[in-house]
């Protein structure tokens, strides 16, 4: 089987880190690219890290699941959230990326569009992807939001889900840099945005890649 299906971690707006990573990858048209979530806030670029996943796009199969902070983003713009709880997990440096001046259409037509192209989850072959965790004993169709984007693993490990997928996971960032694996769920949120790592996988050859906040190779 040529072609790759790689998992990418949390990038958080670390748009240096994300252009080594893809360098190193090397994409090819037959690959899938599974973003797990949380592309924007804290880091410095979230307008940037868009534009590199609008471009990877037209190269290769791009998926993105939407994270917690995707979600936050959204009610915000949706009027469903007060600002401030999104400004206190990082919203403010995506604001500042795109020139915030205080108007609420403050994303371009293009990266408007690809929010909305966001997917709770995604499934291929003998994996699932989610930005956090999940409920073992159900449907990845019927997934409670709160499961898929805001649960840590710091919280509760779930047990193996009953379609005996392997999960593949970000969202619990592992401050020694290193991808936790559980043996029916691999985790691979590494931190970047706090001066760790942004790692990519090759779920079927677990092949890793990782890069610091300047694209550097590890």
């Amino acid at each position: 089987m040529r072609e790759r299906l790689i998992a990418i971690g949390d990038v958080h707006g670390c748009a240096k880190a994300l252009r080594g990573l893809l360098s190193a990858i090397a994409p090819k048209p037959q690959d899938t690219l599974v973003f797990l979530g949380d592309l924007i806030d804290r880091g410095p670029d979230s307008s940037g890290v868009i534009e590199l996943v609008l471009k990877l796009q037209k190269l290769t199969r791009v998926v993105v699941v939407k994270g917690n902070h995707e979600e936050m983003m959204e009610a915000v713009l949706n009027r469903q959230l007060e600002h401030s709880v999104w400004l206190k997990y990082g919203g403010l440096s995506t604001l500042d990326s795109y020139g915030f001046n205080g108007d609420r259409d403050f994303l371009p037509p293009s990266h408007a569009a690809f929010f909305k192209t966001l997917v709770d989850y995604f499934e291929q072959d003998d994996f699932f992807f989610a930005h956090a965790s999940y409920d073992p004993d159900l449907p990845l169709a019927v997934q409670p939001w709160a499961d898929l984007r805001w649960i840590s693993l710091r919280e509760v490990v779930p047990s193996p889900h009953f379609s005996g997928k392997l999960a593949v996971v970000g969202h619990t960032a592992n401050p020694e840099g290193n991808c936790v694996d559980f043996g029916h769920l691999l985790c691979i949120d590494t931190g970047c945005y706090g001066g760790g790592y942004l790692t990519a996988v090759d779920v079927r050859r677990r092949v890793a890649w990782q890069v610091d906040p300047e694209g550097n190779p590890r």
